[in-house]
């Protein structure tokens, strides 16, 4: 009986390891099914900081992986502490700050990766993008396999001579086959989705290996008038996503908003650097006013273009520092009878109050039964010494009045708005 139990169990286990075996040899085939269907190369890119590059990879359809790190050194260990001593700034030894892509070369061919690499950055700068100045900062290709090598030398002949003719000099970059790739610190992976707010530097010269539609602009409507520009990136920019989704994608303002990329502004005149995206410069006759690096909050830059737009008028005052129109006064008199349309938001343009709800107080005021559902948003008000329930627009936060509950006709509320931080349109043209 013995006898009979330990062959049960001893053939039980045999019959346990030839599933897990066969399991096992399973999966590794499907592995291997998998990488050679999904044709996965890796190349290592540096062209600059890693932090906006490696973004950009990961935004390319086919690519797999984007992580940042560092490469092409010797004699310490690659860290960014260690790399960014001042002592090494000019060090050859130096490690370079690279990306290290892995791509599916059924969906992204290396040419289109490598053209993308040469077009995001300027390659005629020697161990420098921008400001950030340094031997790590250096061009640099470094290839897995010898296919990668061949493209890579010819392209980059390719992309000297549409430089040349753009009046650039010769291309630095180093390409060599990798030896060793070290990951850098987790902080500087996916640093951009880490740190919302801010900008993604942008050193492309503008030259491309193909004209796109969108390559030749024309400036002529911007020279006259009151304008805002966005600095917009040729590649993926999460920062200018963001800007889009927040605040521009909703605004319907009466000043229009024109995207350019940093070499379309022929004819105006900026003073502000224009390598970082987003950039948004507030211009006047073609000429920049102001101008704000990096991603906004939506109350930032309404506060910027509520400066641009009103200037030292009583709007401004009291759109931001939460003053109240005289009574009667010349803007009132316009609004009290307009024909029937929509008041809105004089910076965003979002609709705010109807003029079928809309009945004369007396008091000097733009009076309203109620605003449009949703837009705008009620806060406590204790100045002067008084309780009130303070009015302001969701969309720029702007100042726009009071609310008097009980107050309005047959005892409805009545919200007391000041006609300067407003615009009407027609019910017929909107």
């Amino acid at each position: 009986m013995l006898v009979a139990k330990n062959w049960l169990k001893l053939t039980t286990l045999t019959i346990f390891f030839s599933a897990a075996s066969y399991g096992v040899s399973l999966n590794n085939e499907k592995d291997n099914d998998i990488q050679a269907t999904m044709h996965l190369e890796t190349i290592v890119l540096g062209s600059g900081c890693f932090w906006g590059a490696e973004k950009r990879y990961e935004a390319l359809a086919g690519v797999i992986d984007a992580k940042s790190g560092y490469a092409d050194g010797k004699g310490f260990k690659a860290t960014y502490r260690n790399i960014t001593q001042s002592s090494r700034k000019f060090d050859e030894n130096n490690y370079a700050e690279v990306v290290e892509v892995t791509y599916n070369s059924n969906i992204i061919s290396a040419a289109t990766l490598l053209k993308s690499y040469f077009e995001s950055h300027d390659p005629t700068q020697k161990n420098r993008q921008g400001n950030d100045i340094g031997t790590q900062y250096r061009s640099i290709i470094l290839t897995t396999t010898e296919q990668q090598a061949a493209l890579a030398e010819e392209l980059k002949q390719q992309y000297q001579d549409k430089l040349t003719q753009g009046g650039y000099g010769s291309i630095k970059t180093i390409i060599k086959p990798l030896t060793e790739f070290f990951p850098a610190e987790e902080y500087h992976q996916d640093y951009l989705a880490k740190n919302p707010n801010g900008y993604c530097p942008d050193h492309s010269t503008g030259v491309v290996f193909e004209k796109r539609s969108d390559d030749e602009v024309d400036n002529t409507a911007l020279l006259a008038g009151k304008q805002v520009v966005i600095i917009d990136s040729r590649d993926y920019c999460p920062y200018c996503e963001k800007l889009k989704k927040d605040v521009l994608d909703d605004y319907q303002g009466s000043i229009i908003v024109t995207y350019r990329k940093a070499d379309q502004l022929d004819g105006l005149t900026i003073k502000s650097a224009t390598w970082a995206t987003p950039t948004i410069l507030f211009l006047e006759d073609g000429k920049e006013v102001y101008g704000r690096q990096g991603y906004v909050s939506s109350e930032e830059f309404y506060k910027a273009l509520g400066a641009f737009k009103l200037g030292d008028s009583e709007a401004y005052t009291v759109a931001f520092k939460a003053r109240t129109d005289s009574p009667f006064c010349k803007q009132y008199d316009i609004f009290k009878n307009t024909p029937d349309g929509i008041f809105t938001d004089k910076l965003s343009g979002v609709p705010l109050f109807d003029t079928r709800d809309r009945f004369k107080s007396g008091t000097g005021w733009l009076s309203f039964t109620h605003p449009i559902k949703d837009n705008v948003t009620m806060h406590e008000d204790t100045s002067y010494g008084m309780q009130r329930i303070e009015i302001k627009s969701k969309s720029t936060g702007i100042h726009l009045g009071h609310l008097f509950p009980g107050e309005g006709p047959k005892g409805e509320d009545r919200y007391c708005i000041n006609a300067t931080v407003l615009d009407f349109v027609a019910r017929k043209d909107i």
